[in-house]
């Protein structure tokens, strides 16, 4: 199956390149220098093209605490971008997969969000990638729409690579331990999500690795897997003064996806693991 993939540099678009490729897929990768998703007719274009048999959007505006005083170029990217996706999806009658955010939740609820609880987004962020899914819902029949969290990943800047570079800065780094949420290998999402290609069920789901944390707890983890001395000092979101508001429970409830794979993904404790160990054997070639 040939699979038009947007946003191709981005964190998850790297993983799931060789994943896609491992399973028989052609992909045909467009960057955001390539393809702006926000342009209908670029996007028209690009599909009439490549002529996919699938569309999936990696394409994102994900600067959460900018998006506060950037929310009409947030929501240009993460709702009327996936509105130029959906209707080009019409027009060519593909499927799209699209990926959304634990951060479409309010963070009040005591128990894991679930697939049937209703999104109410805190933050402009939350907001424009709550869009973005309204415009799935509203214009496609054929979709899988994934909402995950907390990535980290080989190929870009993300929360663990942070902690890393200040660990070895400081002796203490302050670290939130208010929020929770599931801690999500870029690569056992990118394989769960291929997986999930094959069995032709859309819908909505929740893709993380199974467990949760807090973000101090995420550190004190990062540092004591590292060996490293680092203390993790815990805080609460009031004391770091984020402009975003960010849930103070975002923890995504799995079901269906170990039904519908057979499978729940690892804790977020075996990939951190997987991911530093990954991490150490590419800085020794």
């Amino acid at each position: 199956m040939k699979v038009l993939l947007t946003g191709a540099e981005g964190m998850l678009a790297r993983d799931l390149q060789p994943c896609l490729r491992q399973r028989g897929h052609e992909v045909f990768p467009l960057s955001h220098s390539q393809l702006d998703i926000t342009k209908r007719e670029a996007v028209r274009a690009a599909v009439n093209g490549a002529a996919p048999a699938l569309i999936i959007n990696c394409a994102a505006y994900n600067k959460v605490d900018d998006a506060e005083t950037q929310e009409d170029w947030a929501r240009a990217v993460n709702g009327l971008g996936v509105q130029n996706l959906c209707l080009a999806c019409q027009d060519a009658g593909i499927p799209l997969v699209h990926f959304s955010t634990d951060y479409v939740f309010d963070g009040t609820q005591d128990s894991p969000y679930s697939v049937y609880d209703r999104p109410n987004p805190i933050s402009a962020y939350g907001r424009s990638k709550l869009l973005g899914e309204q415009y799935v819902l509203w214009l496609l029949n054929r979709f899988y729409l994934v909402r995950t969290s907390w990535l980290f990943g080989l190929h870009g800047a993300n929360f663990v690579e942070t902690m890393l570079k200040l660990g070895s800065e400081r002796e203490q780094v302050s670290v939130v331990n208010d929020q929770r949420g599931c801690p999500t290998w870029t690569q056992h999402l990118a394989e769960a999500v291929v997986a999930l290609l094959d069995t032709g069920c859309y819908g909505v789901y929740h893709v993380t690795n199974s467990d949760s944390a807090t973000w101090f707890e995420f550190a004190r983890e990062v540092y004591s897997l590292s060996g490293m001395s680092t203390e993790a000092i815990p805080v609460t979101t009031e004391q770091l003064g984020r402009p975003a508001p960010r849930p103070h429970n975002s923890v995504l409830d799995p079901f269906p996806i170990p039904q519908v794979l057979g499978r729940e993904l690892p804790t977020w404790k075996q990939a951190l693991a997987e991911y530093l160990a990954r991490r150490k054997a590419l800085a020794r070639q």
